[in-house]
């Protein structure tokens, strides 16, 4: 009984995403039984996965349980954006059958665990349990989940490679403590060429030494530039590169060790590059103005949306915009479906000069105007990052709340 107090100690707010009726009625007394004293919203439709996005902050241990039963691949969806809230959101996912291949695609997803109907209390007792257990960490670091940017190009020379340099080191010297740039793009990566630095290691060596990654090991492997870390592609490319799909082992160690982590994609296409969208808070989808860049932007938003990564993450980011050629912000937006998130005008002088130093952009350019606006809308303003971080999710489960009635 002490144990089932100590949970509900912790687990303090819930909610319950169901259009099952029946489901509900299943599981509410347990959860009357096993949270006593926790507050629990139920939610009688699914939400807008966009409106949850809206709704991010920092806040205390959070559980949801989400029927993924009554409408599959819109209950993976919504799965998938309350990942991305961070480590102190847990969703159980609630399913109808012992179905293997789908509860692989749960947890996959990033469910914490699941419950399978019909529902018993040993098999909620086990599930938070399992939760309670990784609650310390998150609730005594007292700091926001690693904020992950996928900067990934509509197509090749949009100039994604110079924006996701740039964003890392404007975003350091706009207070960031931890910076991580790193080069995943394992064919074409150029950020050893735009940054003049070399080193023995690549994130190749990181991922194959993954199992004893430790921080004297982790340090030798990347480069240190002006106060941010680089991690770079393979130098030279094999006969034989290694089949890359998961980028998992290198995130999960630099969560533990960066504030912000900027990846630097060579496209959207393949696993590799979709498991990079997938564990990102934000996807920059970078293209210019140009007619054969937007049309591979089309297809690139096409295979995201096909591939379960959600148009509420990504953010269309126009580089080398010029408003006398090409097309206007309005009609890209009308065009694709989508905002334009912001764009970056073209500053040839500017870009060039820095590249060939070897430096980032000076902020007082016009690029640099631009990218530092991009800097604060992704992430937060100086003196303004103490409140945010005092933020919580009351505004995601106020929004559920009004969703039920």
């Amino acid at each position: 009984m002490q144990n089932r107090d100590s949970r509900a100690d912790v687990l303090k707010r819930g909610v319950v995403i169901s259009p099952n009726s029946r489901m509900v009625r299943e599981l509410a007394p347990l959860l009357e039984s096993h949270l006593a004293g926790s507050s629990i919203n139920f939610v009688n439709s699914y939400p807008s996965p966009r409106d949850v996005g809206s709704a991010l902050g920092g806040g205390s241990l959070q559980l949801v349980f989400l029927d993924v039963a009554s409408d599959p691949e819109r209950g993976l969806q919504l799965l998938s954006e309350m990942v991305r809230l961070g480590s102190h959101v847990h969703v159980l996912a609630l399913l109808s059958g012992n179905d293997p291949d789908f509860i692989l695609r749960c947890l996959r997803a990033g469910a914490a665990e699941f419950l399978l109907e019909p529902f018993t209390g040993e098999q909620l007792d086990a599930a938070l349990t399992k939760i309670a257990r990784l609650q310390p960490a998150a609730e005594t670091s007292g700091t926001e989940p690693t904020k992950i940017i996928a900067v990934m190009p509509a197509k090749g020379a949009c100039g994604a490679t110079t924006i996701a340099c740039n964003l890392a080191f404007y975003w350091k010297r706009m207070g960031a403590q931890r910076v991580l740039l790193a080069d995943l793009d394992p064919l074409t990566g150029t950020l050893s060429f735009l940054l003049k630095i070399k080193s023995v290691y690549s994130f190749l060596d990181t991922l194959q030494r993954a199992h004893e990654l430790d921080s004297d090991l982790w340090r030798a492997m990347v480069t240190t530039v002006n106060g941010v870390d680089i991690l770079l592609a393979p130098e030279l490319i094999t006969e034989n590169p290694p089949e890359l799909n998961d980028p998992s082992p290198i995130l999960e160690y630099a969560k533990s060790a960066y504030d912000v982590i900027i990846l630097d994609a060579g496209n959207v296409y393949g696993d590799w590059n979709l498991n990079q969208a997938r564990a990102a808070q934000e996807v920059l989808l970078v293209t210019t103005n140009e007619l054969p860049a937007l049309q591979a932007a089309q297809r690139a938003l096409s295979y995201l949306d096909a591939n379960r990564v959600g148009r509420w993450k990504i953010r269309l980011l126009v580089n080398r915009y010029q408003r006398d050629i090409g097309l206007s912000r309005e009609v890209i937006g009308t065009a694709l479906h989508t905002e334009v998130f912001d764009s970056i005008p073209s500053d040839y002088e500017s870009v060039q000069k820095a590249l060939m130093e070897g430096k980032p952009v000076p902020s007082n350019t016009p690029f640099g105007k631009s990218l530092t606006q991009v800097v604060e809308r992704l992430g937060v303003r100086p003196g303004s990052e103490s409140s945010k971080k005092s933020s919580s999710l009351g505004g995601l489960f106020g929004l559920f709340s009004k969703t039920s009635k």
